[in-house]
């Protein structure tokens, strides 16, 4: 708020009363799929090579009303040896996220950037102990940087809309 002539102002509230300033809130967050898969047990816990690990991310975003935005984080771990697959899951955790009086501009890096990385402390742990509840020592993700994801991707597609050609290709 601010203060003139003895007056209280406040400075985002527009002529007619409306309140114009930017607004974003976390309105719930939950479990939309989860599978876990451990198809070689009991064999697999008789294995002595460690399984390799690989992990995909796809963040989505889409909108459930005018205000209300879902976000899904989707990560897909699959651990294999060469005896065959240890284990598989697939998450789907998503968030409903409120936002009023954002442009397009601001919603787009927050629901692809900001909001995965509020989700993906809860995801992770929900990985862990599938993975831990599946036999296996729990599975414990490195943090991502999310922005910096995000703003490789805009970047790749600013350069593919541009013609330009990737660097290390011909």
């Amino acid at each position: 708020m601010a203060e003139e002539n003895g007056n209280v102002t406040a400075p985002d509230i527009g002529a007619n009363g409306a309140d114009n300033a930017p607004q974003i809130g976390v309105i719930s967050q939950y479990v939309k799929d989860l599978s876990v898969e451990n198809p070689s047990a009991p064999d697999v816990y008789q294995w002595d090579a460690q399984p390799q690990i690989d992990v995909q991310f796809n963040i989505g975003a889409k909108p459930v009303s005018d205000e209300v935005h879902e976000v899904e984080l989707k990560i897909d771990v699959k651990a294999t040896a060469e005896q065959g697959v240890a284990f598989q899951i697939e998450l789907l955790y998503c968030g409903l996220f409120g936002l009023r009086n954002v442009t397009d501009d601001q919603a787009h890096p927050f629901l692809y950037a900001e909001a995965p990385r509020l989700l993906f402390p809860f995801a992770r742990a929900i990985l862990s102990d599938a993975v831990r509840d599946a036999g296996f020592q729990p599975l414990m993700l490195e943090p991502i940087d999310f922005t910096a994801m995000y703003m490789q991707q805009r970047e790749a597609q600013a350069g593919q809309e541009s013609g330009e050609q990737p660097v290390g290709n011909a």
